[in-house]
């Protein structure tokens, strides 16, 4: 058993805009030895988001996955919306996480967190038209200065109608979440954190505070990427090797 080869259960979750499938495919391509789960968010089971949707929701729809998977317990990667929801996963089922890999995940759901979050100009994007509150919403990801990425010339997928509900759902269901810091602290399984250099601060600001809460944590910066082209698509070998050191740590 080595770091390059060693197999894996693991959970894949995406962030709040791409599908799992598609954000994924280039480092699933590096981890063809992994069992890879890939598990899409709760908020777009539907045509709409589900009534009183929320986080635990998401929690309950990881944990149905999973028994349905016949995983006891297995690895948890996540970007974004999904890196969120692992947080939250992991906290409330720790018996079941063998090791937590988040790339900027949307909140880690601290008092804290949310009193630097900024989400007053999400009240004020999310108020928008669709067309205009998405390109807007897509700003708060990366740093002040940073363009954002041209859009996909044709025309857009058919799930992207779902996502501007999706969006303000997610956005309110973290908001009313909550993670003490205890609960972080008596997570003791492996932790591994992600962020780009050009991404937005809050998740330096996020890595500082989250560095502090769990027992066991490492992180990386990735130089030149941000939100919206991140480290597992830009740079998915590097990634890869990263996540088979978490896993032989664990194993």
């Amino acid at each position: 058993m080595t770091a390059e080869r060693l197999h894996a259960d693991v959970f894949f979750l995406p962030g709040i805009i791409v599908p799992a499938a598609l954000r994924y495919a280039p480092l699933l391509h590096q981890l063809d030895d992994v069992n890879a789960v890939l598990k899409d968010l709760e908020v777009y089971r539907g045509d709409a988001p589900p009534v009183a949707y929320s986080v635990t929701m998401e929690i309950d729809g990881l944990r149905r996955a999973a028994d349905e998977a016949g995983l006891e317990r297995f690895h948890l990667y996540g970007h974004s919306g999904g890196g969120a929801v692992a947080l939250a996963f992991a906290v409330a089922h720790p018996g079941r996480v063998l090791t937590l890999a988040l790339d900027e995940p949307a909140s880690d759901f601290t008092d804290q967190g949310n009193a630097e979050y900024g989400w007053l100009d999400y009240d004020r994007v999310l108020q928008l038209q669709p067309s205009e509150s998405m390109s807007e919403f897509l700003k708060l990801q990366v740093a002040p200065g940073v363009a954002l990425p041209p859009p996909p010339q044709g025309a857009p997928p058919p799930w992207m109608a779902k996502r501007p509900a999706g969006v303000r759902a997610f956005v309110e269901a973290l908001r009313e979440h909550h993670i003490d810091a205890d609960s972080y602290r008596a997570f003791d399984k492996q932790v591994y954190f992600s962020w780009g250099s050009l991404t937005h601060p809050r998740w330096t600001l996020m890595e500082r505070r989250l560095s502090k809460l769990f027992p066991v944590f490492s992180s990386e910066k990735f130089e030149g990427l941000h939100h919206l082209n991140t480290s597992h698509m830009a740079e998915p070998q590097r990634v890869a090797s990263r996540l088979r050191e978490l896993w032989q740590r664990a194993a």
